[in-house]
């Protein structure tokens, strides 16, 4: 296409957006038009403000969640790929334990056992961690009752979930015993005499932790490492996770591809989002999903374009005569009022924007909508997402676009 050709392009797109503006923002003959473009511009706006507001209600549940794994989850965990456990005791991990980026280097030993308290008893999971697992997490800041310690120099300790503590009925400064049984791996079960064939350990509570999430709360329960492998029969290299944590400022999608690099496709590395991956997932479809019924919802009401342009077409029929007599074609008489229609949503989706924004930045820092007691947070979590906002504004002008199309389709028979 030719310079002239661009110009004159250029020339008729300002003169059919200056007419649309006009058109949009002057009286009507017909009062009823301008009744019926307020009601398609509101609509819109309502529309919006919705997709805005649930949106950001939904960043705010996601990195509320986001932050309780965070007090608990490590920023990096390796895995084996194949089996529950792994000789942590090889070169490649003595590298990784000095690598710069890295600041703290955590053993795991995490395996399935029975627990009794008294008369109760329940299955759970045992996760034997070191002594630096206080600097891998914020274990501090979710201690129910009690305190953080596995060992006190005499006794081995335990740090139980609260829903663990809540089903045994164990409390933090309770002085009766916690028994784990755990099978003997290098005996076979005695059907007569079964608890010959488990191995048992006596600890004492020292704290209870509630992260606020189930699978964390009613079923781990955290004890030294030591104790660990001295229950499961596992040497002093064995674990079944090296959890990490990476120094502040440090790329943690950096230090985890160097790992990866480091360690091959023999072990599983995964940050936060990743260990979490199946909740996290949900989380997207149930948020994506809402976004299109409410779409859907705005555009049907986007459709209340289609009657109010349909009726400025056959207000301005008169104006549509003169255009043609001056020289106008078809293509350009439609190209105004299809900017009409696009104005009408335009208008519409910033009063929404603008609204929602509004709403979601004085719950973000007032908190006035409550959820209620006997919730994690008092008020309903929102997080404004810049990218969310120009996809809803987005997705409104296309909507509207397409509203608009059809009338302006149908001009030559009206």
């Amino acid at each position: 296409m030719s310079e002239s050709q661009n110009s004159t392009q250029k020339s008729r797109l300002s003169f059919s957006l200056r007419i649309a503006r006009r058109y949009l923002f002057s009286p009507k003959s017909h009062n009823a038009i301008n009744i019926i473009s307020g009601i398609s511009a509101t609509g819109v706006a309502v529309g919006t403000m919705a997709l805005v507001i649930v949106l950001s209600v939904f960043n705010g549940f996601e990195a509320l969640i986001g932050d309780m794994f965070s007090a608990f989850d490590p920023d990096l965990k390796i895995t084996a790929v194949q089996g529950k456990t792994f000789d942590a005791g090889s070169a490649r991990f003595d590298e990784i334990r000095k690598m710069p980026e890295v600041a703290v280097f955590t053993e795991v030993i995490e395996e399935n056992a029975l627990l009794r308290f008294g008369e109760k008893q329940m299955p759970a999971t045992i996760k034997g961690v070191t002594d630096n697992f206080r600097e891998l997490t914020q274990i501090d800041s979710i201690i129910y009752d009690g305190e953080f310690v596995l060992f006190d120099g005499a006794f081995e300790r335990a740090v139980p979930g609260v829903g663990v503590a809540a089903k045994l009925g164990m409390g933090a400064h309770f002085v009766d015993p916690l028994y784990i049984f755990a099978p003997k791996r290098s005996t076979k079960i005695n059907l007569l005499r079964p608890e010959t064939s488990l191995n048992q350990a006596g600890t004492f509570l020292s704290g209870i932790f509630a992260v606020n999430q189930l699978q964390y709360d009613d079923q781990y329960v955290l004890v030294s490492i030591g104790l660990a492998r001295e229950l499961f029969e596992y040497d002093s290299t064995t674990v079944s996770a090296i959890e990490l944590k990476v120094k502040p400022g440090s790329d943690i999608a950096k230090v985890q591809k160097e790992i990866i690099n480091k360690i091959g496709d023999t072990f599983f590395v995964k940050n936060r989002y990743e260990q979490q991956e199946s909740f996290f997932r949900i989380m997207k479809i149930e948020k994506w999903i809402t976004f299109l019924i409410l779409s859907f919802i705005l555009l049907i009401a986007s459709f209340n374009i289609i009657g109010s342009l349909s009726m400025l077409i056959i207000d301005k029929k008169d104006d549509i005569q003169t255009l043609k007599h001056l020289g106008a074609d078809n293509g350009l008489i439609k190209t105004i009022f299809l900017f009409e229609g696009w104005m009408i949503s335009a208008v519409g989706a910033l009063a929404g924007l603008v609204i929602g924004t509004v709403i979601c930045l004085i719950q973000q820092y007032f908190g006035l909508v409550k959820m209620g007691s006997g919730y994690v947070v008092e008020a309903y979590p929102v997080v404004l997402q810049p990218a969310d906002t120009l996809l809803v504004f987005v997705t409104v002008l296309i909507m509207g676009l397409l509203a608009a199309w059809y009338p302006v389709h149908y001009i030559n028979k009206k």
